[in-house]
């Protein structure tokens, strides 16, 4: 597996690691500034008030995943809000919108044009620090839905990219041969670059051959590295079963976001996404007595093939969810709905979220183009 180990030292430091990753994440955020429509759009929305920007507004649906008081390092802490930020995101959708439970998606969706106001709210994973998100919604009477892998809240195992970005980002110095990664990884001092790159080859793996080369990611740490590693960065750990159903009893809507975490893609056999699709439909079921919406995991274009939009429906959820922004719209795909990321900071989140209908050509020609291949 690896050609060389050299082990000046056992990891990066966490503070030069932090660092890091702000020089790295600022850099992609000054590229992707000029080069993104969505990024285009966020400006603009600085610029307008929410009030005119209002009537253009179409229902959407937005996403988060967990809740940090302080981001350590933004290279694995991708995924995460700060509380502070959340909370102030939060109290603009209580005093700027109509936060409505998810049921109501299929009679909005209908005539999307008379909600122009309608926003439904939802998180993906089914991270420990939802229990500090779920205070704060309630505290505002917001509802809202979480999506969850079922693998990982039946056993804690974490998501798969975040053992590869722990290797990409803290392991020793060398070179390494992966199983399924086509050429060594030379582990050095600038990673960030490099964990981008090998995330995005991992991604294009089916799950198979995805576990096998993160097990042997995983395997250069020692069992004490590793826990220590997983101990740092807490927020990354899942909720178990009991999590779950105590968030259900206090009024959140449980769905289904695949058994294992990975890309319903073109690179999983057909069986496979019938699998995905199938038991965690049925463990949360189980677990919690319903699930009636599903959310593809990662949600982009690459990540979600035709033959996933089947199994899905085959399934028998009724309304599944992308990642891809854009607002809802009449005779729309239920089982290929646009949904909206929320930004690490929405400092203009009352004018943007109108503004989220401009990704509607986007999510249309996709849309074609997967339907007529399904």
């Amino acid at each position: 597996m690896r050609r060389e180990r050299r082990r000046a030292s056992p990891a990066i430091p966490l503070e030069d690691g932090a660092s890091q990753g702000r020089r790295l994440v600022t850099w992609h955020s000054n590229i992707q500034t000029w080069a993104s429509p969505g990024n285009l759009l966020r400006t603009l929305a600085r610029c307008v008030p929410p009030g005119l920007l209002r009537p253009f507004g179409r229902p959407v649906v937005l996403a988060f995943h967990g809740l940090v008081t302080r981001i350590a390092d933004e290279r694995i802490e991708v995924a995460q809000h700060e509380r502070d930020v959340f909370h102030a995101i939060v109290k603009t959708l209580k005093a700027q919108f109509d936060v409505l439970p998810l049921g109501a998606i299929a009679d909005v969706g209908k005539n999307p044009g008379r909600y122009p106001r309608a926003v439904f709210l939802t998180a993906d994973d089914g991270y420990s620090s939802l229990d500090a998100a779920a205070d704060l919604l309630e505290e505002q009477r917001l509802p809202w839905s979480l999506f969850v892998p079922t693998h990982h809240i039946e056993t804690g195992q974490p998501n798969p990219l975040f053992p590869a970005r722990l290797f990409l980002l803290f392991g020793p110095t060398g070179t390494y041969e992966i199983p399924h990664i086509p050429t060594p990884i030379v582990l050095g001092t600038q990673r960030g670059a490099l964990c981008i790159q090998v995330i995005s080859e991992l991604k294009r793996l089916d799950r198979v051959r995805a576990e096998e080369a993160v097990a042997a990611m995983a395997a250069v740490f020692s069992a004490s590295e590793f826990d220590a590693l997983r101990a740092r960065f807490a927020s990354e750990r899942y909720l178990d079963w009991d999590g779950v159903a105590q968030l259900a009893r206090r009024g959140v809507a449980i769905g289904a976001h695949a058994h294992w975490h990975w890309p319903m893609n073109a690179a999983e056999p057909t069986s496979a996404l019938a699998m995905q699709a199938e038991t965690s439909r049925a463990l949360v079921i189980s677990h919690i007595g319903q699930c009636r919406y599903f959310a593809y995991p990662f949600g982009r274009e690459a990540d979600v093939s035709p033959q996933a939009r089947n199994a899905v429906r085959d399934a028998g959820f009724e309304a599944a969810f992308t990642s891809i922004p854009a607002s809802l719209e009449a005779k729309q795909d239920p089982f290929l709905l646009p949904r909206y990321f929320l930004a690490r900071r929405e400092p203009a989140l009352a004018s943007f979220v109108p503004l989220i209908r401009a990704g509607g050509f986007r999510a249309r020609n996709w849309q074609r183009a997967t339907l007529s291949a399904a």
